[in-house]
């Protein structure tokens, strides 16, 4: 009985010793080859992209692409990791990704992080980089994990990975002018005016674009552009949208829009998705969602 359990710590000892020679020669190279690799003690993530999915007032979807790469020479078990998205710096959202993570020995898996940042912060940084001119910034990625580990039982690790990345900028859309032409019996073509301001270093197009047009609180107009409209880089490009309007509607506001248009408000809800010819994968396909907002009177003013 003795000897069985001898023989079973000496094979448990060697076993620890072979570990412990794999876990120093592994290190050792990737300590010579520096990079991610160097802590073999930990999990390594990989940030290896983002692509933002939906754009409107209130938050920007995004989905962040990452690699987890398992170094160690036992799998784990991970029932949830808790990560803080950081962008020049300045965390942006905190969230977990709650689904089970499993990895063998010297495997590696990608998951998909679903990111809902809040417009008004990302506007911030945004604003912050574009005084200082920067066209490329930081995207940092914090996360936890609580693994589960053959022997040790469950354990914490925390890492963090980081990656320069073009700072993406999200379009400006104004409404310069909104012409309602002459009136007919049953329809009224309107043509909406329109600039979009692109603050990045890639043109993109913007299409399959919808929108309606609200005076006074009352939609009035609405209007699909199918076809792709090239926006510049690094410039604001005037569009001309077509509308058709309903002059039944259009009448019930007519006074307000011809006598009142300090005190009468337009609404504009806009949609559209954006393309990059070289397929960028930051935004490729990416649903813009916006509402513009002022009065008549503001239109008047532009137009001056």
């Amino acid at each position: 009985m003795k000897k069985g359990w001898l023989i079973a710590l000496l094979l448990l000892l060697i076993g620890g010793i072979g570990a412990y020679i794999w876990y120093t020669n592994v290190k050792d190279k990737r300590t010579s080859e520096g990079g991610a690799h160097d802590d073999t003690l930990k999990p390594r993530l990989e940030l290896t992209r983002f692509a933002i999915t939906d754009i409107n007032d209130e938050t920007i979807d995004m989905n962040l692409y990452m690699l987890i790469d398992n170094p160690l020479p036992v799998g784990f078990k991970s029932p949830k990791m808790d990560y803080t998205f950081y962008i020049a710096n300045t965390p942006v959202m905190v969230d977990a990704y709650k689904k089970r993570i499993e990895l063998k020995a010297g495997d590696s898996t990608m998951i998909v992080l679903p990111a809902k940042l809040l417009a008004k912060k990302m506007t911030q940084v945004l604003k912050t980089l574009d005084r200082k001119d920067i066209d490329s910034t930081n995207y940092k990625m914090r996360a936890t994990f609580a693994l589960d580990l053959p022997i040790l039982g469950q354990k914490t690790f925390a890492t963090t990975v980081e990656r320069r990345l073009p700072t993406f900028y999200i379009p400006e859309i104004k409404i310069e002018d909104i012409d309602f032409g002459t009136l007919g019996l049953k329809r009224t073509d309107v043509a909406t005016k329109v600039s979009v301001t692109n603050k990045n270093k890639i043109p993109f197009n913007i299409t399959d674009a919808h929108y309606t047009v609200s005076i006074n609180g009352k939609q009035i107009a609405e209007g699909h552009q199918p076809d792709p409209i090239l926006i510049k880089a690094q410039a604001t490009t005037p569009v001309v949208f077509p509308v058709t309007a309903h002059p039944g509607k259009t009448l019930s506001v007519l006074p307000k829009m011809l006598f009142d248009k300090k005190d009468t408000p337009y609404l504009v809800n806009f949609r559209c998705k954006l393309i990059d010819k070289e397929k960028n994968a930051s935004f490729q396909d990416s649903k813009l969602v916006t509402t513009i907002k002022g009065t008549l009177d503001d239109i008047k003013k532009l137009k001056k």
